[in-house]
């Protein structure tokens, strides 16, 4: 018996956001005060970085939990199941459900459960759970879906990974430029055909690194101390990544049996277009080697960083050929990998 991903779906958001929209924010640095840069400036500089060029945010009437149900009942049809066959429903996702204008999240009931209520599913051996890991929380729900299955406690798996970013972040943080909407999801199965999951690796590194990500004031003094957004401190998981990431990497796929350079794509959580590279860059180096040019096929110019949404959104565009000059085939080995709050890191070795 292996596990294979037999189905895939994506919600990618209407709401078209471009580097140039940033232009009238008034953006501040910590303390407060007026950041001396223009914004051009700025937009120019986050570019370089990041690759970002635009992302997506949900429009006012869709929560986290909406866009999740649509890209889950995209991959119950590509899977061609019935979803009251699902035994798990894994949910990952770090907000919940903030509806536009609002300062609390709502998780009650469970993101998981109103997807489960969205799908209609009767069944009640069907059972509906968050995941609270960090951008990494996608990779983890299939993770657990395959220990779910080998152990005998399930046959099919849904697992999804979706984030309305837009709403927890500070309009006057540079940072807030990153970060996006979008829902991904896969549907986990038991099934006799070769391939399937090879190998995975996890981690959580919280001695120093726990608040490398973290909820915060707005860096505009005057707004209410009680609201609060995501933060981070970018230098730090920057070189947190780079030190950990390519090893886990290699812990995982040399788990797998599969030499290097068997290893057809990486799908890396979309974070940081130079990050990424370097990443992609030290893993290879650690087997003396350089990596492939067309190795890591991206999403994150068009669409940004959507958290848990990243992986597998790319996953299913990639397979569904709507990743220019990528492709994949029966037999191809990829490779996921993911880093984020907590700190988190994880990897799984796929063969298709």
């Amino acid at each position: 018996m292996n596990v294979k991903i037999t189905g895939s779906g994506c919600y990618i958001p209407t709401e078209v956001v471009s580097n140039i929209d940033f232009a009238k924010h008034v953006f501040l640095n910590d303390d407060g005060t007026p950041f001396p840069h223009p914004n051009d400036v700025v937009a120019q500089k986050f570019l370089e970085i990041t690759g970002i060029q635009e992302r997506r945010y949900v429009t006012n009437d869709l929560n986290t939990s909406d866009i999740a149900a649509l890209a889950a009942k995209r991959a119950i049809k590509d899977a061609n199941i019935d979803p009251e066959t699902l035994d798990y429903i894994i949910f990952a996702h770090n907000f919940g459900n903030v509806k536009k204008g609002a300062i609390q999240a709502d998780t009650l009931p469970s993101l998981a459960a109103r997807v489960k209520f969205d799908l209609r599913i009767k069944n009640p051996k069907c059972v509906a759970y968050d995941m609270l890991f960090g951008c990494p929380g996608w990779i983890e729900g299939v993770i657990q879906a395959k220990a779910f299955i080998q152990s005998g406690m399930a046959k099919k798996c849904l697992v999804i990974g979706a984030e309305t970013l837009s709403r927890v972040v500070d309009l006057h943080d540079r940072d807030s430029m990153i970060y996006s909407d979008g829902a991904g999801a896969t549907i986990i199965e038991a099934t006799d055909e070769e391939g399937g999951i090879l190998a995975h690796e996890s981690a959580s590194f919280t001695y120093d690194e726990a608040y490398y990500l973290f909820f915060g004031n707005s860096f505009n003094i005057t707004h209410d101390p009680n609201v609060r957004y995501i933060k981070m401190h970018g230098r730090k998981i920057y070189e947190f990544a780079l030190m950990n990431v390519p090893k886990a990497m290699k812990e995982c796929l040399d788990a797998s049996g599969i030499a290097i350079n068997e290893v057809k794509k990486i799908l890396i959580h979309q974070a940081n277009e130079k990050m990424d590279e370097a990443i992609i860059h030290r893993f290879y180096k650690l087997y003396k080697q350089t990596p492939p040019a067309d190795v890591m096929p991206m999403s994150i110019h068009r669409l940004g960083n959507s958290s848990v949404a990243t992986v597998p959104t790319l996953y299913d565009l990639l397979v569904k050929g709507e990743i220019e000059n990528h492709s994949l085939k029966k037999g191809d080995v990829i490779l996921f990998a993911s880093v984020g709050a907590g700190m988190n890191i994880n990897a799984v070795a796929y063969r298709m």
